[in-house]
Order: structure tokens, then sequence, then C-alpha cells
């Protein structure tokens, strides 16, 4: 029997349980505000009014890239509602761009090209927490300086007031010139060139209409040449008149003045474009382009900035800080990070040693207890024996007490079995009917018994699995000219004792999925 007449025969417009991936789970985007929620869930979003970290520990297919999408869909439904107190989400979910670039300034070429377990490991516990806080303000800069701009390449446009860049022009100079120094650093288009677009970003700011640094130099070089041509001139005619000399040796003088206060500018920005970059390998800035971007501010502009040096460990949070005081003035009142999929990215392959060496860092009180931030942690259960052996001192400095901690991401029958039903009524064609799971089956097959059988899936994706392979095995015993529409006990007790078997074998190791 075809798997479709099944389904249209209950009237499914599509297969509830197909899905192993809410990502790319279209019934996940029908469940909307609807859908059945983990029970620590609220724990885990916290008030988004005032942002708070969460640490959670769960296994593949326990849910954790759906409560990210879950969050971001609550997010938007919220600032819909508080146009003038919204949250930002900033989705650290893909971490191969800033571990590639790491690895890339952090190990040879040749290590690179064939980079053995061990190199691989040092590479990564290279890794600092200032590393990951220019991976999420590069993400966010990059939003921000995209909406501003109108241009966005991958639909994650930041939802700004149409008159963002006049209420941004009516702030104070410092505040203007903060949001050049942010964009200067960490603005990274994923089209286009970056320096244009700051420039383009300047100008609408109003921080000069041209290059100081360039005007400078220019019109020291052009006082050399006028007074080298004006004193030549007074000395080849013997009736020259004696000013030509004096104004000659004024703009000679002058000339040399503003060139040497040239030099000293571009020695000192070639200092500290070398020095900032140094410290900055997970972001791609080109030292001559951060060069021509802060030569265009004044000198004046660049004093007092918290240029992230070696050593200068609370730069970063002040840079956040004046991020946050920036797109306050556009409605944003805080900021969630959510991090996931740390298992995924190439360089980690899902060894737990790498993921510790990338997720510890990120592991301490002062960043996860940012004012006005919720940083969300999910991750994978294989860190959390690694968690549990580590130090007294680590955890001082963690005080994982304080930071929303849910120590395993665990589903129950019951839980599952609503999920299970409303995933059924989401894909009715008839949104007004009514179905649920037990009516799949025969009447032997009782609410307890699918209960207690999705028990032992433990999680959302091993119960899809599960009752996906039910109606595909009960389908292809019946021939399509003889269709049955109730699923036999027989058929769920032997794909149960099969999925069983196999959630077992992947909790120990022994099987890929």
């Amino acid at each position: 029997m075809d798997i479709e007449h099944f389904l249209s025969h209950h009237g499914l417009s599509e297969n509830p349980f197909d899905a192993e991936e809410a990502r790319h789970d279209r019934v996940f985007e029908k469940l909307a505000g609807g859908a059945t929620r983990h029970p620590d869930f609220a724990k885990i979003l916290g008030q988004l009014e005032a942002p708070s970290s969460s640490v959670v520990f769960g296994e593949k297919g326990s849910g954790k890239t759906a409560i990210r999408l879950t969050i971001t869909r609550q997010v938007r439904e919220h600032n819909a509602q508080h146009p003038d107190a919204k949250t930002l989400v900033v989705a650290y979910d893909d971490l191969n761009p800033v571990l590639d670039r790491i690895m890339q300034k952090r190990m040879s070429a040749k290590a690179l090209a064939n980079p053995s377990d061990s190199e691989l490991l040092k590479a990564l516990s290279s890794i600092r927490l200032q590393d990951h806080q220019d991976g999420l303000l590069a993400r966010a800069v990059t939003r921000l300086v995209d909406g501003l701009s109108a241009a966005t390449s991958d639909g994650d446009a930041l939802d700004l007031p149409t008159d963002a860049l006049k209420r941004l022009r009516k702030l104070p100079h410092r505040s203007r010139v903060d949001l050049a120094v942010l964009a200067a650093l960490y603005d990274q288009p994923a089209n286009g060139s970056a320096l244009t677009r700051w420039e383009s970003l300047r100008r609408s700011l109003r921080l000069g209409w041209m290059n100081g640094l360039r005007l400078q130099g220019s019109v020291g070089a052009a006082g050399l040449v006028a007074g080298v041509i004006l004193v030549g001139v007074w000395r080849l005619l013997s009736d020259s008149p004696i000013w030509m000399l004096l104004v000659g040796a004024l703009l000679l003088a002058a000339g040399v003045i503003l060139d040497s206060l040239w030099a000293w500018r571009v020695t000192r920005l070639r200092w500290l474009t070398r020095k900032i970059l140094a410290e900055m390998p997970a972001t791609s800035r080109h030292r001559p382009e951060l060069r021509k971007m802060l030569g265009q501010l004044r000198p004046a502009d660049l004093y007092g900035q918290p240029w992230p040096l070696a050593g200068n460990l609370d730069s970063r949070y002040q840079l956040t800080g004046r991020f946050l005081a920036l797109i306050e003035a556009l409605g944003y009142k805080g900021m969630l990070v959510l991090v996931d999929r740390v298992d995924e990215p190439t360089s980690i392959q899902g060894r737990p040693d790498r993921m510790r060496a990338v997720v510890w860092p990120m592991l301490d009180n002062k960043f996860l207890q940012q004012h006005r931030i919720g940083i969300k942690l999910l991750l994978p259960i294989e860190l959390r024996p690694l968690l549990l052996r580590e130090s007294a001192e680590f955890y001082q400095e963690a005080r994982l007490d304080k930071q929303n901690l849910v120590d395993r991401l665990g589903w129950s029958g019951v839980t599952l079995f609503d999920l299970c039903n409303g995933r059924l009524r989401a894909c009715l064609r008839n949104p007004h009917a009514q179905i649920v799971l037990t009516n799949l089956f025969d009447t032997d097959v009782t609410a307890q018994y699918l209960i207690d059988a999705l028990d032992k899936m433990h999680q959302p994706r091993d119960a899809f699995k599960f009752l996906y392979q039910v109606i595909s095995e009960h389908c292809r015993s019946i021939p399509q000219d003889q269709p049955r529409f109730l699923i036999p006990r027989p058929i769920v007790d032997s794909i149960q004792r099969i999925q069983a078997q196999r959630v077992q074998d992947l909790g120990r190791g022994l099987s890929p999925s």
C-alpha cells in the first residue's frame, strides 16, 4: 500500500514523522507557537525583557536545534509586539569560519594541508574567550551594517526602523565614532568591499567628507613644493622681493611640520593596526584595509577607544557595551546569543576533546553574566562527562550554578506522545478536524502502550524514526488493492524492539545513528 494513500485516508497532507533535522523540518515550521515544548524550555528561554544565560546538555536529536529555532521565533514575536524594546538574536551556530581563520593563522601551511590529531587539538586549544567575543561581535556588527546599508545576502537582515540612520545621526559625535570603529574592526560583508561600505557608512554618519590623513599628507607635500619653488625663484632673480623668501621659508617649514605629523600618524596607524589584527585572528580584515579606515578618522576620535590589544582583557566587554548602547537607539534593549552545533565544524568532527577546547573558554562567569546579554549554550551530551571531571577552580570561574544549567535534555514518553499528536494535527488537511496518534492503530494499541514505547526512544528524533518505520512497515505489508488503514500491534511490537535496540546501541557508541 502506498504511504501517501494511508496518510490521505487519515486526512494528512504529509508524513508528520519523516524529518530528522529541525532546520529542514516543514512540520516544525507549521507548529509555530502551538508546538509541544520541552518542560525546561521556559527555564532556557528566561525573560526576554532581561536576557539571561543558559547552559544545556542534550543528545543528538534531543531538540537543541529546535529549541534554538523556537527561541528565535519567540523573539521575533516579542519584537513585533514591543518595537521599542526589542531583543537582538545573534546565531553563533556555524563555527567553521571562526575556526578556519584561527587555524590558518596559528598553523603552518604544511600542517594545515594535512593536520595530525595532535596539531588540530593544539590549534583548537589555543582558542581564547576573546576569539569567541570577536566572532560574536563580527556577526552582530555585520548584521547592523547590513541593515543600515540595505545589503543582506542571506535573508538575515536586522529589523531596523525606517529612520535608523536619522536616529544614529542625532547621537553624540563620540557615539557615531564608536559605530565607525566597530564597523572598521568587525564588519565582514559577504559581498563587495568592506572599505567601500565603511566609507559610505562614515559619510552617512557625517564623520567628515574626505580622508583626513591623505589630505594632511597632500597639503604637506604641496607646501614643500611651493616653498622650494618660491625660494628657487628668489635665488634665480636678483631683484626678487624679500617677501618671496619669507613666504617660501614659511611654506617649507609648514610642509616639513605637516609631513612630519603625517609620517608620525602613518607610523602610529601601522603599529596600531598590526597589533590589533595580531589579537583578532577570528576576523577577516587586512592590515591596509583597516589602516585606511582608521586613517579617515580624526586623531582625537581614535584616542580613548578600547582597542583589542594584547593584555587588554576588558576591551571586548567595552566594545560590546558600546554596541549595545548604539542598538538601544534603534529600539533594541538586549541581545541573545545562541550557540549550537558545536560538534559539526570540519575541524571538530564530533570529537569531545576538540569540542571541549572550543567551548570551555565560553564557560566564564563574567562572559555569561554580561548585563543585557543572554548566552544560550546548547551543547552535545558528550561534553557533560568532561565537565564533571573539571576542578573546583574551573567551577568557581564558570559558576554554572548561576547559568540556568539543564544537566540533560531528556524527554518522557508522555511529552513525546503530546509532541507527536501536535505534529499530526499540523499535517491535517482540514485544520478544524481532530486526530490523535491512536487513530492510526488498531484498538489494542492504546495510548498508554504508545507512551511506553515512545519512552524507550528518549528523544524526538528517535521517536519520529520509530513512528516513521512503523507506518512504512505497515504499508509495505499491505497490498494496494486490499488497503488496511489501522496499524496492527504486532508490527508496532516488532519495530519497537528494533528501534529500542538501535537507541541503546547509539548510547553505547555502537551505532552511527
